[in-house]
């Protein structure tokens, strides 16, 4: 109980010291506030700062636990396939300046990939640190999303990500198909995706 009347005190002095402008008791219990409290208290975020532009910054590779990560070598393993697959990478095109992706606040989105715009809805599962992706004529996938500051990485199952160069229209463009299938099938549980910087 003492616990709890604690986080109360510093819940509600945390919303007066942040919203001295607030006009009613509705403004000061607003969701946006709701949450930064529970944000300030818990010391994990809701979802990650991802609206706003961010540019194509290089290719990202992580393994789903610390486990397959030392199986597969550490951090030597991810170096060489991150290396392997930014050289992949620019042979199709993707490459900074001409690929990234625009999260609007509306949950909208739009994939630039050159001159081609791809537009979408995303949602973000707090729970799995994931973000949904819907493209209008594709099949919505997932993807692991951590932001911090003006960084951020978007990584996703081999298959996944396959799935999306092809839509892009690259897959006959490159051996990164094959690439990607290959390094899946070495390191199982590694994500491959973009490095991505806010503009």
């Amino acid at each position: 109980m003492k616990h709890v009347k604690s986080v109360t005190i510093v819940a509600c002095m945390l919303l007066a010291a942040g919203n001295l402008q607030a006009q009613s008791w509705s403004d000061l219990f607003s969701k946006e506030n709701i949450d930064k409290v529970v944000n300030t208290v818990t010391g994990k975020a809701n979802k990650p700062a991802m609206v706003g532009t961010w540019s194509y910054a290089g290719t990202a590779c992580e393994f789903e636990s610390e486990n397959l990560l030392k199986k597969a070598g550490g951090s030597v393993a991810a170096t060489a396939v991150e290396k392997e697959l930014n050289t992949q990478c620019a042979k199709i095109g993707i490459v900074p300046g001409k690929f990234g992706f625009t999260f609007n606040a509306d949950s909208t989105f739009v994939n630039t990939f050159g001159s081609k715009k791809y537009t979408g809805t995303y949602s973000y599962n707090s729970a799995t640190e994931k973000v949904q992706l819907k493209y209008a004529r594709l099949i919505g996938m997932s993807a692991k999303a951590q932001a911090v500051g003006n960084k951020m990485s978007l990584t996703f199952e081999a298959d996944a990500l396959l799935k999306l160069l092809s839509f892009l229209g690259s897959m006959s463009k490159s051996s990164i198909t094959q690439t990607a299938a290959k390094l899946a099938n070495e390191y199982d549980g590694m994500l491959l995706g973009f490095e991505l910087q806010k503009k």
